[in-house]
């Protein structure tokens, strides 16, 4: 149930306005999923519905800021298990549970698996929209944080053999002298790569190039 598509600019014309946040509803009762339909289009949200976990894992959702409001209990595959799938592809959309029949044991479930929240049916309307609103602005922290270690990997891609050995050494807190000792290298040359990763890298201290160093695992 996709909302109509923006018009493409034409040659000149502004950049067109990005697509509204995405709302995947799974449910198997069909009235559930028109009522939560009609909520968040009527806040200008755009949606989609499923009447099935497996429907909607046919869906490419991972590709949209997104995130998905759930049944626990559904036919073939529940909340759970639809929730594990998404996780296994990567994709890192965020999750609303919802159930008729809901217990604590079940909502510490959903949220030590990483739920955004867990909601007894029947729930406020500005309860859902509150969930929403905060599993969308994890959606977003998320990808901008995988935008920039997206942008610093293809940076580190820039470095030289040689540049990283000595970004590893400064890592580790080791004096230049140091590393070029444990190099076979003059110290000026250990200053000279030293300077060119920090270039590179668009780093300027290295408490940054520790932090950036850790997400990439550098030893």
């Amino acid at each position: 149930m996709d909302g109509t598509p923006f018009a493409r600019s034409a040659p000149g014309a502004p950049d067109e306005p990005p697509a509204p946040s995405l709302v995947v509803i799974v449910d198997d009762d069909p009235l559930v999923r028109a009522s939560l339909d009609s909520l968040f289009r009527s806040v200008g949200f755009e949606t989609r519905t499923h009447a099935s976990a497996r429907a909607a894992l046919a869906d490419r959702i991972d590709e949209r800021l997104a995130c998905v409001v759930t049944d626990v209990r559904m036919p073939e595959i529940g909340g759970f298990e639809f929730q594990s799938a998404l996780n296994a592809r990567g994709g890192d959309v965020p999750v609303i549970f919802m159930t008729g029949h809901g217990d604590i044991p079940m909502s510490v479930r959903a949220m030590k698996a990483g739920a955004v929240d867990f909601l007894s049916k029947p729930f406020r309307d500005q309860d859902m929209l509150d969930a929403v609103n905060a599993a969308l602005e994890r959606a977003r922290t998320d990808r901008a944080a995988n935008q920039e270690l997206s942008d610093a990997r293809q940076l580190y891609e820039t470095l030289t053999p040689r540049e990283r050995d000595v970004m590893k050494g400064v890592v580790r807190g080791l004096l230049n002298k140091q590393i070029a000792g444990e190099l076979g290298i003059a110290e000026i040359t250990v200053k000279l790569h030293r300077s060119s990763v920090m270039r590179k890298l668009g780093i300027r201290r290295v408490p940054d190039l520790v932090r950036l160093a850790d997400q990439f695992r550098e030893d």
